[in-house]
């Protein structure tokens, strides 16, 4: 898959993304902002496993974000089965150098338009920790409206956490 925004690419992710990848995901910053399955530390035999994970996943719904030919983050979404398979979650992150430039919004932009019109979906939704403010602002910014607070309901670090849960409707 292949989309360009404004701001970056989005792209199927290669293994010539390793170097990369190990660079911008080993960074404690992103980490405490994640699900556990993603290390901390990053290593080089982390990103084989992501890679082993993704590749030749159909429908391919986990990409690279692309500034400049590197893999400067990750961004995807998880179809919901069951009574749920109208919805997706959305997930992303971005290499520390790059917050603060807008790459995130237009990317959780165009992304949720994909998702919703690949899959026919009703729903795609995202659930930062409260805390992180910057990526419940990314999610306002991007359409997505608050739907409540989740609380109590993660432990990362060894902190119970609560959760702001997003819903974008078409």
């Amino acid at each position: 898959m292949h989309l360009e925004l404004t701001t970056c690419v989005l792209r199927s992710w290669k293994t010539s993304d390793a170097e990369a990848l190990v660079r911008y995901a080993n960074n404690r910053n992103i980490w405490l902002n994640l699900r556990d399955r993603f290390p901390h530390p990053y290593t080089p035999r982390d990103a084989l496993r992501f890679f082993d994970s993704i590749f030749g996943q159909e429908p391919e719904t986990v990409l690279a974000i692309d500034v400049g030919g590197e893999a400067i983050g990750g961004v995807g979404y998880a179809l919901q089965k069951d009574v749920d398979r109208v919805s997706a979650e959305l997930g992303y992150w971005i290499g520390e150098p790059f917050w603060g430039r807008g790459i995130a919004t237009e990317v959780v932009k165009v992304l949720t338009g994909h998702a919703l019109a690949r899959h026919q979906l009703t729903r795609v939704f995202g659930m930062p920790f409260s805390r992180n403010v910057a990526s419940c602002r990314v999610l306002e910014k991007a359409g997505y409206v608050f739907e409540g607070t989740l609380r109590r309901s993660a432990i990362k670090d060894g902190v119970i956490l609560d959760q702001c849960l997003y819903g974008y409707i078409p």
